[in-house]
Order: structure tokens, then C-alpha cells, then sequence
């Protein structure tokens, strides 16, 4: 095996499937647990999750003066850890279970804390939403899948970094965003936006309007469609001539349907650089937008 095939793992999306849906409702449990506890940031930055060294966490979140909290997913082990900035922590195991067991369980694990919290239980961007107290569907957990997935997320976001370092103006962090379980950066011109159209299932205007209140390219790692996953760029407000931009590498197109650019995963994991690869269609889809945009890219650029 290369050192490439070794960095940038396959997983065929349908082959995981089943358990990407229930993590993904699994971290929206965990990700209103933060967005209710935190103070609003810009578009929604109080809301995502972050990598880490053996999975992903929340970060500290505030409990009271003297004490905070985060909630960390050990996606090696598979284990949910809550500790306390006091010292006391509870753990849960992360196996196969309902959404309602997986919340139960959580909100137990809090209240025991003197930590509880209350969340509007309701998945969101999700078409045909089953409450979490209700669900009893989305049982799959694949540990191998799992794992190998937040592998593909250390690469992704190690180059994502790298494209975020050449950008001086406003940027995102790289972060995960539990809604759609895509993993993404953002970057702003410094302008304001017009009111975003909405359209999100199960999300109201105001979430669009305050997470597209500014003129961005936003990039990102969504693990779905019918291959390994896609790469894609957007740009907001979308300019004259954006759709039809030559992009690279290879594979890298605009796909109408989803009113945005993407490149498969698989383009870029087979790719004799996937490094390069990568980077090359962040490049050129945020130029796309910037130069169509009329952005100050002298100002914004390192």
C-alpha cells in the first residue's frame, strides 16, 4: 500500500450508510447541547464540532462561574466522555442503538452532572425528521466505518488548514457542522450579503439569514452521494458566469442539482497527489467567486 492509499482512506458511501445516518443524529444531539449553552457567534460558530486526536469534541462549554464542560467522542475506543472542569466525568459507550436510547442515555449522563439541559429535540436540515425521544430507526453503528471516517477527516481538515493559511481576511475555523455531517471552511469578502432564501428542511429563515448574513466561498466534506463522498465549493451570493468557471483537477465540476461545484472523494484519494489535488479545487473555486465577485483579493490574500 502507498503512502497515499495509507493517508487517504476508501469508504464507500454505501457501505456505511446506515451508520453515517445515525451518527449524524447522534451529534445533533451533542451539537444542540453546545448551541444551547453557548452565547450566538457569527453564523453559527458557537454550533459545530471539532477534531481532535482520537475522534471530536465540543470544546469547553461554560456550565457556571468555576466550572465548564466538554463532550468528547472517542471514535477509536467509541466512547462518549462528558468532564467537568471540577474533575467529575461520566462516560457512555458508543454502540449500536436507537437515537432515543443515544439521547436518553446523554441527557441521564448530564443530569447526573448537575449539568442538564434542555434542546429542542428535533433533527434539523433533515428531510422527514424523527424526534430523538421518538426514534427507534436509526439504529446502525459500524465501529471500522466510524473510525475510518474521522481518518478521512484528519486529512481533509490537515488540508484545509493549509488552504486557509493563504487568507488573510475573515475565515471560518475548519469545523464540522452536525447537520449535514460535512466538514467546512469559510471565507468572507467583508461584505454583506443579501437575506439568504432559506430552504433548509427543519430550519428556520432566521438560522440561513444569520449563517449567510455576509458575501462568502465556503468549501467543504459532505460524506454522501453514491460514491465516497464529495468536495464542494459555493459561493454566496452566487455571480454572473460562476457555474460556468473552469475548475480543476480532473472530475471537478458544477453540479446544477445541487448548486454547487463538487470533486468525488475518490477523485482526489487516487490522485498520484491527493494533496495537490485537493488544493486545487479550493483554489480554484474560491477564485471563481472572487474574481467574478470583484473581492479585494490584495487586501484579503497573504
Amino acid at each position: 500500500m502507498s503512502a497515499a492509499d495509507s493517508a487517504w482512506p476508501e469508504l464507500p458511501v454505501a457501505t456505511w450508510a446506515d451508520t453515517r445516518d445515525t451518527l449524524t443524529l447522534w451529534l445533533q444531539v451533542v451539537g444542540k447541547v453546545r448551541i444551547a449553552r453557548t452565547p450566538l457567534l457569527n453564523h453559527w460558530w458557537n454550533s459545530p464540532l471539532y477534531l481532535t486526536a482520537r475522534g471530536l469534541t465540543t470544546s469547553l462549554i461554560p456550565d457556571r462561574p468555576g466550572r465548564s464542560f466538554a463532550i468528547d467522542l472517542d471514535l477509536v475506543d467509541h466512547r462518549l466522555d462528558i468532564t467537568a472542569t471540577t474533575g467529575e466525568s461520566r462516560s457512555m459507550a458508543l454502540e449500536s442503538r436507537s437515537v432515543r436510547d443515544f439521547h436518553a442515555e446523554l441527557m441521564a449522563r448530564l443530569d447526573e452532572l448537575d449539568l442538564t439541559t434542555e434542546i429542542w429535540p428535533v433533527p434539523v436540515e433533515l428531510p422527514d425528521a424523527i424526534p430523538f425521544p421518538d426514534d427507534e430507526v436509526h439504529t446502525a453503528y459500524d465501529p471500522a466505518a466510524v473510525t475510518t471516517f474521522w481518518r478521512m477527516l484528519v486529512e481533509i481538515e490537515r488540508v484545509f488548514d493549509r488552504f486557509r493559511a493563504d487568507f488573510v481576511g475573515k475565515s471560518s475555523p475548519v469545523h464540522l457542522f452536525w447537520g449535514a455531517l460535512d466538514l467546512a471552511t469559510t471565507r468572507f469578502s467583508g461584505r454583506t450579503a443579501p437575506p439568504h432564501p432559506g430552504g433548509a428542511p427543519n430550519c428556520g429563515p432566521h438560522v440561513m439569514h444569520e449563517a449567510y448574513s455576509h458575501e462568502v466561498s465556503s468549501a467543504g466534506f459532505w460524506p454522501g452521494g453514491d460514491g465516497e463522498g464529495l468536495f464542494y465549493s459555493y459561493a454566496y451570493p452566487e455571480p454572473d458566469g460562476y457555474r460556468t468557471y473552469a475548475v480543476g483537477p480532473d472530475g471537478a465540476h458544477f453540479d446544477e442539482a445541487m448548486g454547487e461545484f463538487v470533486l468525488p472523494y475518490a477523485v482526489v484519494r487516487t490522485a498520484a497527489d491527493p494533496d495537490a489535488a485537493l488544493l486545487e479545487f479550493l483554489q480554484g473555486t474560491y477564485e471563481a467567486a472572487a474574481e467574478l465577485a470583484g473581492w479585494d483579493r490584495a487586501v484579503l490574500e497573504r
